[in-house]
């Protein structure tokens, strides 16, 4: 049951930096799961996940879930306000790495998001990220 890999419900295609990234998204129950392959390009140390990889992952996650939700409700556009990224486990070039954006809250004018990213155990995530984006609906 997989939608495009590369579009976000019918509403978006990834943006160019997910792209340029490899991402492709996996729907799982519905919801847009973002992977992303080790390679050379998002090498950090030697065999070693960047940094600016994660954080990249972590953004692209949020943006897909909180899209595919407001094409759900009729559409509407996106502003990042604030992103914090906690990093907690190093990546390694063994797995693909996965993420998945949460909706906490979503009001009028303004949306709270938590992403996940992990390798080999969604339980043992190696990073995630709090997201705060302005709405503008219609």
């Amino acid at each position: 049951m997989s939608a495009p890999r590369t579009a976000i419900g019918q509403a978006m295609v990834l943006p160019p930096y997910a792209q340029w990234l490899g991402c492709s998204i996996d729907w799982v129950e519905g919801h847009p799961q973002l992977v992303l392959p080790f390679g050379d390009h998002v090498m950090g140390w030697p065999g070693l996940l960047q940094g600016g990889a994660i954080a990249g992952l972590l953004e692209v996650a949020g943006i897909a879930a909180l899209t595919h939700r407001l094409a759900q409700e009729g559409g509407g556009r996106i502003k990042p306000v604030t992103i914090t990224t906690d990093y907690l486990r190093t990546g390694r070039d063994q797995h693909a790495t996965h993420a998945v954006g949460t909706i906490l809250r979503l009001g009028q004018r303004t949306a709270n998001v938590e992403a996940v990213a992990w390798q080999e155990d969604r339980d043992r995530p190696i990073a995630t990220a709090h997201l705060n984006y302005r709405v503008l609906r219609g």
